[in-house]
């Protein structure tokens, strides 16, 4: 007879114990041990026969197929995916609650071209309707299913054998043989694991999509990141407009990829050129802005920083950053303080990436501090001028990587001088771009080329 016991699941970590306890010992939460009955059957002595078992083979001799990607119709998400969806994979969106996830999956399953079966465990059909609707076009090939049963959902893919399958969200499904509820560990392990074996044993690609947690993590045990194939994540303010898609985990392509988007009223556009959007195109020229020349993933991207230096007003100085990292902004300007002779511990400091995103490149410093000591002596930078280049404790501009590609992207968008390290690479000069390439070594030289 089979045996049954109960182990005790963490719904937040997903450690196991032996009984009820209150504190977990893994994640330190509360009240988070849930039951769950297991049926263990006595185990059986396996023989196997000729031909059941799979022999090693010498990785030489074996056969591999070029992988035939579907097309998305979407330029961004190819990209992203590395030219698009590969039969049989599994992938994973995540992002925070608006930012487009939903959006941006219905208007692949429209656009896809062939059956897609949209399940939906949190809207009814009239709502993906009016959502599609809002997108400016409907397709008869577009099958809509609402339903959270893993049983239910995989019986109707077997039945209609659609060309991919989108579920919104993976936290809303759950199982009938696991005894627990919905978004739990335990369930969200088990549907993962189920749809992952359809996925292979049909060929058919399938699009999971998270939530995630107030820390900004994929909800649900860390396996399901394992599980999956890529792993999606959207970046940006809901309150912008602008969106930025990344690979964390990507098995058949680069994960050094980003798409951006931009949220309109009927969905979300692709941004083919995402630096000409995001620079100021005013004519009038304003202290406290400068931009910068970054690479996100293996794209390069020109973008404006902003900074605002006034008196404290109420005797502690501030320091707020949206889209910087707020303790590389002290460090900034701990360097101005001590190397440069700028006295900011009296003065308030804001700084803002414009456009809503959030930038990560050590290259950002050279144009965080310029636009500083703009706002500081409230001077106007010129506007065809850009920066690229890290800046060390002991006040040195260091260089950056991949810096013929920042200056032929600065080049291409009209920049007439940009400022770089002067340890970047001898072979970077004027004569091989039409730009003015300014070499700097020391934070104390900038504010002499900047305001003379």
């Amino acid at each position: 007879m089979a045996k049954t016991k109960s182990v005790y699941v963490c719904q937040s970590c997903g450690a196991e114990s032996p009984k009820w306890i209150g504190k977990c010992n893994s994640c330190g939460e509360w009240n988070t041990f849930v039951e769950q009955v297991i049926h263990k059957s006595p185990s059986k002595r396996f023989e196997a026969r000729p031909g059941e078992r799979n022999i090693p083979e010498k990785i030489t001799q074996v056969q591999t197929d070029r992988l035939q990607r579907y097309d998305t119709h979407n330029t961004e998400f190819n990209r992203v995916l590395g030219g698009g969806l590969v039969p049989g994979s599994m992938v994973l969106i995540g992002g925070e609650p608006g930012i487009g996830k939903s959006t941006l999956a219905l208007q692949i399953a429209i656009r896809f071209g062939a059956p897609v079966l949209y399940v939906s465990g949190e809207e009814s059909p009239q709502q993906i309707r009016m959502r599609g609707e809002r997108l400016g076009t409907l397709d008869e090939q577009t099958l809509v299913l609402s339903e959270t049963s893993l049983q239910a959902i995989v019986m109707q893919i077997g039945q209609m054998k659609p060309s991919m399958v989108i579920i919104d969200s993976i936290q809303t499904l759950y199982s009938e043989e696991i005894e627990s509820t919905p978004g739990s560990v335990s369930q969200v392990r088990e549907c993962a694991s189920q749809l992952l074996r359809v996925a292979k044993q049909t060929g058919i690609p399938v699009v999971l999509i998270g939530h995630i947690t107030k820390e900004g993590n994929l909800a649900g045990p860390k396996i399901l990141e394992h599980i999956v194939d890529t792993v999606l994540q959207f970046e940006g303010d809901s309150h912008h407009i602008y969106r930025i898609l990344r690979a964390s985990k990507n098995r058949f392509g680069s994960t050094s990829e980003l798409g951006v988007f931009e949220m309109r009223n009927d969905g979300l556009a692709e941004i083919a050129n995402p630096s000409e959007v995001l620079l100021n195109n005013q004519a009038e020229e304003l202290s406290g802005s400068a931009v910068a020349a970054n690479i996100e993933g293996i794209r390069p991207l020109m973008i404006e920083t902003q900074a605002l230096v006034s008196t404290a007003a109420y005797g502690t100085p501030q320091r707020t950053s949206n889209g910087f990292d707020i303790r590389r902004l002290n460090m900034l300007l701990a360097v101005l303080e001590k190397r440069a002779n700028f006295h900011l511990s009296s003065k308030d400091v804001f700084i803002n990436i414009a456009g809503g995103l959030r930038v990560d490149d050590p290259a950002t410093d050279l144009s965080v501090i310029s636009a500083v000591l703009s706002s500081t002596v409230d001077i106007a930078l010129e506007k065809k001028i850009c920066f690229a280049g890290e800046v060390g404790l002991s006040g040195e501009i260091r260089p950056a990587n991949r810096m013929e590609q920042r200056i032929s992207e600065a080049q291409k968008l009209g920049f007439g001088t940009i400022y770089v390290s002067s340890f970047n690479d001898k072979a970077i000069s004027n004569d091989r771009f039409d730009i003015n390439i300014i070499r700097l070594s020391k934070v104390q030289e900038l504010p002499k080329h900047l305001f003379g």
